[in-house]
């Protein structure tokens, strides 16, 4: 005989609109292939968006210049895009700071028009979001902080530069591997060697320079606006979707969420 399940509530009313489910909201996200702070971003985002990681191909390189150029070929990109928009997601980031800042601003706009060619509905770079960022808290003069050596570190500066920001000071640690088994420490300290009281914001540099909970308590330090390479990027795809970031006491994220382009563009019809 079939057994009957049990009764576990009352019947659903199939005429109310359906609720939509944590995690409908799908955020692609495209990171070197040595990086290693998945959960760390995960912090950052609001229940109603999944994150949707997918890597580089992997290169036996040290922490370079020459590893910035094979992280963001705009071919490994579009191989990296064709793979995460197979689960739909609504906004693409490329989450590599070196290498989206690398070849200037030109290098980084040819990223994000290969992320759209390749069927990516919208495409945002980690050093495209730090401008936006910057510019959006008003900020001019920006320390700079990375874990990078020389070469990469005024590649930044430069690339900054020709948006129309002042980098007052650098500070950077010269690392070639390694870089997410920073303690908060060894953050905090490179933070604050960057900073002078000529900058009104700073910002620390690499997606893989773990970071989240030490923005609060410096912003409280220094006075001034803490930004951060995983923070900044996630701000900028969240916008996109009209969400702001979780991340109480950071400057960032205290920012008004616009509302999505989608909508907009709906109501202006």
């Amino acid at each position: 005989m079939r057994q009957e399940l049990p009764v576990l509530g009352p019947t659903p009313d199939t005429s109310a609109k359906p609720v939509t489910p944590i995690g409908s909201l799908g955020v692609g996200y495209v990171v070197p292939y040595d990086f290693a702070l998945d959960r760390e971003l995960w912090r950052w985002v609001p229940e109603p968006v999944n994150l949707l990681l997918t890597r580089t191909p992997h290169h036996r390189l040290p922490v370079s210049v020459s590893q910035a150029e094979s992280v963001s070929d705009p071919a490994v990109l579009t191989g990296c895009a064709l793979s995460v928009i197979e689960t739909s997601p609504d906004v693409v980031a490329y989450a590599c700071t070196s290498g989206s800042f690398v070849h200037g601003p030109a290098g980084e706009l040819a990223l994000r028009v290969a992320l759209q060619a390749a069927g990516v509905p919208h495409a945002v770079t980690t050093s495209g979001a730090l401008v936006d960022a910057v510019q959006a808290l008003g900020s001019r003069r920006l320390a700079v902080a990375t874990p990078y050596d020389a070469m990469v570190t005024a590649r930044l500066r430069q690339f900054l530069g020709e948006h129309g920001i002042e980098v007052v000071t650098t500070s950077y640690l010269g690392l070639t591997e390694r870089i997410w088994a920073l303690d908060y420490h060894e953050v905090a300290a490179l933070v604050r060697r960057s900073v002078t009281p000529e900058c009104d914001a700073v910002f620390l540099s690499c997606t893989n320079v773990p970071s989240y909970d030490v923005i609060a308590p410096l912003e409280q330090e220094l006075g001034i606006p803490v930004l951060t390479a995983n923070q900044v990027t996630l701000w900028a795809a969240l916008r996109v979707l009209g969400l702001g970031l979780v991340g109480r006491g950071q400057a960032l994220a205290e920012l008004a969420a616009p509302r999505p382009a989608d909508e907009l563009q709906e109501e202006a019809r």
